[in-house]
């Protein structure tokens, strides 16, 4: 019986969610709009910038350096006239616009320094900050490569060549990186509610009353509503990601889903416990604000583990997400397998059943 009752009280948990359309709109929001947005507005990189070029020596050289402005970071260059630059600039057609002087080839190949004007839309502000760099490093490395024409060739070359990215795209690691983050907030979010809305509208002491223990009703809830992530996951992976936005996914998804139900079992047991500490709703949103902001930003989902203190990165080893994360860019980054990471499965496991422990023992203590 104490499976059927499991079960049953799980099926509970899943039709009280379908009557709740603002959780609904959450989970859809976050495993669709959410990821697309991020991932397509990512604000620290520059894609497609319009930039317009002013030619004003029409040398080999001048026109290198114009062919040199590509996609996905710029726009195809506006070739104008020095006349027409202050006016798209003022009614924001290009964001930045480079001069190119007269005689411009001929006075470098004489040894002169000529001066290059860079005028930039700073009201773009995002774009304004990167992308300069951008340019200077584009028009500083056309010119070193047009002065080395006639020189001897360097005794060293630097063969750089980028494994798993080889575009550098931000917005395969964005869109990823926004959906494994979503597992964690989705599953202790649904979890913690689920608890908190039983507890104010009476519920729970009618469940008590039952032949059902509190082990029942905590395992229900942690499986209905592991579920639910789990499908939403699955399916913004293969809709959204590699769908939508056509990321590629280099390894297996059936692995990466294996490490991402023992997760959820992991964070719905830390949505419980958070559920037991907060007696009502505002307070369980103070605690979320205080729980996953460190666990999102320290887990390695926004920076790389290895810049940050030595003893931030081992305090976080005790957070599930952080093996979480690590097993998903493994697999789903590098096509990594199951020999691979198998410590962070072994990790996940040995946190997951500690954190169900302790939350079933608040979750007890908290029905006295």
């Amino acid at each position: 019986m104490r499976l059927a009752n499991i079960f049953h009280l799980g099926i509970k948990e899943l039709r009280g969610l379908m009557r709740d359309p603002i959780l609904l709109g959450l989970i859809v929001y976050s495993f669709t709009i959410a990821v697309y947005t991020e991932a397509k507005a990512v604000p620290e990189t520059l894609n497609n910038a319009p930039i317009a070029i002013v030619d004003e020596d029409s040398s080999p050289l001048s026109r290198r350096i114009a062919d040199s402005f590509l996609k996905p970071y710029f726009k195809q260059p506006a070739m104008i006239t020095a006349g027409e630059m202050d006016a798209r600039m003022d009614s924001g057609t290009d964001t930045f616009a480079l001069d190119m002087p007269p005689n411009f080839q001929s006075d470098l190949i004489a040894g002169k320094t000529p001066v290059v004007q860079l005028n930039v839309d700073a009201t773009r502000m995002t774009q304004a900050f990167s992308g300069s760099g951008y340019v200077q490093n584009i028009v500083s490395t056309e010119v070193s490569g047009f002065s080395a024409q006639d020189n001897q060739a360097p005794t060293v070359n630097l063969a750089l060549r980028a494994r798993f990215n080889p575009e550098l795209n931000q917005m395969w690691f964005a869109s990823v990186m926004n959906v494994i983050n979503n597992v964690t907030m989705l599953a202790i979010i649904l979890t913690g509610t689920a608890l908190i809305r039983e507890r104010e509208h009476g519920t729970v002491e009618h469940l008590l009353v039952m032949p059902v223990t509190p082990f029942e009703i905590m395992a229900a809830k942690v499986w209905s509503m592991g579920l639910v992530v789990f499908v939403a996951t699955l399916l913004s992976l293969i809709f959204v990601v590699q769908g939508l936005l056509e990321v590629p996914i280099e390894g297996s998804i059936v692995l990466f889903m294996a490490g991402a139900a023992l997760h959820l079992l992991a964070a719905t047991a830390m949505g419980i416990a958070l559920a037991t500490l907060a007696g009502s709703m505002p307070q369980f949103g103070l605690l979320l604000m205080l729980v996953l902001l460190p666990l999102q930003i320290l887990s390695g989902a926004t920076t790389p583990r290895e810049s940050m203190p030595e003893v931030i990165q081992t305090i976080m080893l005790a957070a599930p997400n952080t093996h979480f994360i690590l097993l998903a860019q493994a697999i789903l980054y590098r096509g990594a397998g199951f020999s691979v990471v198998w410590p962070q499965f072994a990790w996940l496991c040995v946190i997951a059943t500690v954190l169900f422990a302790l939350s079933l023992r608040g979750f007890r203590r908290s029905l006295r």
